[in-house]
Parts: C-alpha cells; structure tokens; sequence
C-alpha cells in the first residue's frame, strides 16, 4: 500500500509513543476540564453567580463527557464509531454554547 502525502503513519498503524501520548493528554484534558468546572461551580456557589454555573457546565461538556463517553464506548461498543464521534462532537458543541452563554447572560 502506498502511502499518501498527507497520512501520519502508514498501513500498520500509529506507534505506540503517539498512542501513549494521545491517551495522556486525553486524561490530562478531562481533569483540567474537572478542575476548571469545580472552580467555576464554587465560584458559582459563593457568589449566587449564573454565568459561572453556565460556564462550569460548559467545560464539563467540552471536556469530561466526551472523555467518559469515549472510555465507556470502548468499553461496551453499542454505537458505531461514527455515531459516537457525532456524539460527542454535539455534546462539545453544547458546552461551548453554556460557556458563550455564560459570558452574555446577566449576572
């Protein structure tokens, strides 16, 4: 198989550095993206403040559910992998309009 000028790697796969890499900064993503939200929920919770309660859940949407969802369908496949990046594309969508929302609703 030929390899096209725009492919990462060729027909065996990824090495496994770049697997390894991928995996960790996927993790690393999901906890920051818990890190922020809890920050942004206490934020939320001790000044009586609604934006930061939008902007909590959008970094949880953007960064934890899809990250969880990618784990569990790997785990138990029930959704084509193209259904469940769809998924998840829509649920990253979500979160950034809770945090653009955040910034433009009144406090």
């Amino acid at each position: 198989m030929t390899t096209l000028p725009l492919q990462l790697w060729g027909p065996e796969g990824a090495a496994n550095w770049v697997a390894a890499y991928t995996l960790t900064a996927d993790v690393l993503m999901a906890l920051f993206g818990v890190f922020i939200a809890y920050h942004a929920y206490r934020g939320y919770r001790r000044n009586d403040s609604r934006p930061m309660l939008y902007i909590s859940i959008g970094f949880v949407l953007v960064l934890t559910v899809p990250f969880v969802l990618l784990v569990a369908v790997r785990v138990v496949p029930v959704l084509p992998e193209t259904a469940t990046v769809v998924v998840i594309q829509t649920i990253q969508v979500l979160g950034l309009a809770a945090i653009l929302y955040g910034f433009r609703v009144p406090s």
